[in-house]
């Protein structure tokens, strides 16, 4: 246990047993839903024109270091199970699968490159993501999409995973901050059933206070 700080303990500890054996039901009716999709289009367009200067610096640093694309594209599977391409600033070289194995990201990952690992660390990778919001493949708050590999390996261990293609995949979560990187198998069920909780107890306010402490450890400088 020395792995999870007091926040990670405490969500592992109220996680592990809540879905034994219960129906699992989504917190949202469908005005909230409406709503919460209302504000994903309208916060997407105002964060693509606000962040504009912050994506071309952005863009002259990749271009400069010249080790690959500046957009990295990734299939994930998301809402309904559809796969879609989940945009980000790229952070490692090109080469960073090359035996064509998935790999987990991990914290320090090796691959990284210098103008990566600093996008990474103050999550400016994830920007081009609000353009996948904008288009409905996710959602500012909502569990974060998997690859398809892993969604089976997962779903050998628990396969309550399906409850998750019932939301839009976010940008942010419970899971995103208290969870940290999912490196490992156990991780990554701890993250599932945070998701589960996530959905079954969701609301517009929920989704803000969410937001703001995301918003909040960005601007702290805490990692997650």
């Amino acid at each position: 246990m020395k792995f999870y700080n007091k926040n990670r303990l405490y969500w592992y500890r109220r996680m592990s047993q809540a879905y034994v054996n219960m129906e699992i039901c989504d917190g949202m009716n469908a005005e909230e839903r409406a709503v919460k999709r209302g504000a994903d289009v309208i916060g997407a367009l105002l964060g693509l024109l606000l962040l504009s200067p912050v994506f071309a610096v952005v863009y002259l640093l990749l271009k400069w270091e010249g080790l690959g694309p500046v957009i990295y594209k990734q299939e994930r599977i998301g809402y309904k199970g559809q796969s879609f391409f989940i945009l980000k600033f790229r952070t490692m070289r090109a080469d960073s699968e090359k035996d064509g194995q998935p790999r987990l990201a991990e914290k320090d990952d090796e691959r990284l490159t210098p103008v990566g690992k600093f996008l990474r660390e103050h999550h400016l990778d994830e920007l081009p993501q609000l353009w996948n919001v904008l288009c409905g493949e996710m959602s500012f708050v909502g569990p974060r999409p998997e690859r398809r590999y892993f969604i089976d390996l997962i779903m050998k261990e628990n396969p309550d995973y399906e409850y998750v293609f019932l939301m839009r995949p976010g940008l942010t979560s419970q899971a995103t901050l208290y969870n940290g990187y999912t490196d490992t198998m156990r991780k990554m069920l701890v993250r599932l059933q945070m998701d589960l909780y996530y959905f079954q107890h969701r609301s517009l306010w929920m989704d803000l206070k969410i937001i703001w402490t995301t918003v909040c450890f960005i601007l702290k400088g805490k990692k997650f």
